[in-house]
Order: C-alpha cells, then sequence, then structure tokens
C-alpha cells in the first residue's frame, strides 16, 4: 500500500465579469486538502471531514469522493483496491469561490498521484466535471479548470471540452472580498436560466470577452479592466448580495482596474495594478460591507500560477 499523499487544491475566482461559465482563475489561497491512502477496501471511503460539518462523508454525496471514484474506475478497473480519504475544507461553503470544485479537483488528483499519475490533466478535469455536475447540477469548468490548472483559464467549447490558458500580466492583483453570507449556486444557476435576454446584452458581452482576452495577451491592464462589465448575468445576481452596488463603487473609487460578483456571489472580486493600491481596494471593500453589517474575509494577491499540487510530506 503507498503512503498517505496530501493534495491542495485553490479556490478560483468565476465569470470575472462577462464570461458566465468561460472565464476563471486560481487564487493563492483559501483552498481545500485532501488526503489520500490506498486501501484494501472496495471504492472510496471517506474516513474524515473537517471544517465543514454541513457536508456530508457519504462518497456519493461528496464532490471529493465523487471525483475520486470517478478516476479510480479509471485507474484501477478491476477495483482490486480501493482508497480511504480525509477531506480538509479550508475554505467557506456557498461563497461563489468554487468550494465544490476545490474538492473535486484535489480527490481527483490524490487518486491519480497514488495510482502513479498515469491521467492526464484533461482526464482528470473531466472526473472533476462528473462531481461538479453532481453539485450544481450542470457541469461547469469555470472554477474546476482553473482550480486543477491554475492561472487565467477560458473554456473556448464544453462539447467537446477544451480549455485555453491565458497569459497573466505580472502587475495584476486580485481582491477578493467574502462576505459573511451564503449563496446557493444551484438556486442561482436557476434564475439565469430561466431568463430570456436582448441581444444587445449578449453584444455587450461578447465585445468584453474579446477585450478581456486581447488585453491580458497585450498587457494593457486599462484595456482590461474596461472589458470586466457584465450586461447578463450580474444584474439578476446583484440581489443576493448585500448592498453590491455600494460595494461596487467603493472599489472602483478606490482605484479598482474593474469590480464583479465572482461566480452565484456572495464573494466580490476586483482587479488592481499593484500591491499597495490593491490592499486600499480591499480596505473600501470590506467597509462598505461593513456599512450593511456584514463582516467579511478578504484574499488579496498575485492570480496563482499553479494549481492543484501534491503536498510536500511532513514526515
Amino acid at each position: 500500500m503507498s503512503d498517505r499523499l496530501q493534495v491542495f487544491a485553490p479556490a478560483s475566482a468565476s465569470n470575472l465579469g462577462p464570461g458566465f461559465d468561460v472565464l476563471g482563475l486560481a487564487l493563492q489561497e483559501p483552498g481545500d486538502i485532501v488526503e489520500a491512502e490506498q486501501a484494501e477496501i472496495s471504492g472510496v471511503e471517506i474516513v474524515e471531514v473537517t471544517g465543514a460539518s454541513s457536508l456530508s462523508a457519504d462518497p456519493e454525496q461528496n464532490t471529493a469522493g465523487i471525483a475520486a471514484s470517478a478516476v479510480l474506475k479509471r485507474v484501477d478497473p478491476a477495483q482490486q483496491t480501493g482508497v480511504r480519504l480525509w477531506v480538509h475544507k479550508r475554505m467557506p461553503l456557498a461563497s461563489g469561490l468554487g468550494s465544490s470544485a476545490a474538492s473535486s479537483v484535489a480527490g481527483a488528483v490524490a487518486v491519480n498521484e497514488l495510482w502513479g499519475g498515469g491521467l492526464s490533466r484533461h482526464a482528470l478535469l473531466g472526473c472533476a466535471l462528473e462531481a461538479e455536475e453532481a453539485a450544481s447540477g450542470t457541469a461547469h469548468a469555470d472554477n474546476v479548470a482553473p482550480s486543477l490548472l491554475g492561472g487565467i483559464v477560458l473554456i473556448r467549447s464544453y462539447n467537446p471540452l477544451e480549455i485555453v490558458s491565458l497569459p497573466v500580466p505580472s502587475a495584476l492583483r486580485i481582491v477578493v472580498i467574502h462576505p459573511h453570507t451564503q449563496v446557493q449556486t444551484a438556486m442561482a444557476r436557476q434564475l439565469v436560466a430561466e431568463r430570456r435576454f436582448e441581444i444587445s446584452q449578449a453584444v455587450a458581452n461578447l465585445g468584453n470577452i474579446a477585450a478581456f482576452v486581447s488585453a491580458l495577451h497585450s498587457g494593457d491592464l486599462a484595456l482590461f479592466g474596461r472589458s470586466i462589465c457584465d450586461a447578463l448575468v450580474e444584474p439578476i445576481r446583484a440581489q443576493f448580495v448585500p448592498a453590491f452596488g455600494d460595494v461596487k463603487k467603493a472599489a472602483l473609487a478606490a482605484g479598482a482596474l474593474g469590480c464583479s460578483i465572482s461566480g452565484s456571489g456572495p464573494s466580490v472580486f476586483a482587479f488592481a495594478d499593484d500591491d499597495g493600491r490593491s490592499s486600499e481596494i480591499a480596505d473600501a471593500m470590506q467597509e462598505a460591507f461593513r456599512q450593511t453589517g456584514l463582516e467579511s474575509d478578504r484574499y488579496v494577491g498575485p492570480v496563482s500560477a499553479e494549481g492543484a499540487r501534491v503536498l510536500p510530506s511532513s514526515g
């Protein structure tokens, strides 16, 4: 049997303004850790879940278990050996930061590493997407892909699945503020699915996605900031984020390049072009939330170039 290993998978910000279900990036923190070891059992067993008492340890209900099972079926079709998992939640649930995706990715990578790392990142992405679909009802990759691969990603196509990694300007900084409230992804996605949009709204987002990609390739952060504009989803989901309008105004007034809702919310992200300004933006956004009676957590720094990874052994 293999020794136990630990895998860290980072949180992610998704949509990034105009890119509903097609744009996402990896954060340096927070993230989830999954420990795994081979065992003389059948299938997947989750021994323990820490950091989130509401999450099930049933491997058919927990995204880490679902993704681990999907990998196990590929690397050991005869199921001669199973795997035990310990899932350590290090990030808030229902936060808009890809909590379920981080667990999925960590579970998938951990099992793959135990069996020699034979599956490609593309194959692992498919396994993690099976778990994401179970969690939210749709297999959207804008959290799973950056959590696995790192950096900023564009999902060009879902069928077939094609992921494009985009360049990250060295000066770019991201500020994420997570107010202490929750938004359930399935409910937020249902509202979007039920909405019908005008062609002018779609055209606006298409232009901004194109500008977003162009700006990253050219390093034009002013253009990049102007592209963080969403005519489709942000107006629908703003109602779930207390005082979102005030928080966004505070971010822009403090010098943010752009600001929007991460995923389903309630986390709000902003971009900056240096460390000092990003700290000032975070202060302003937290104060705007505080005015509504909400405390918040902050995550400030560069986009993480590194996605899921095996942690060094402490032994």
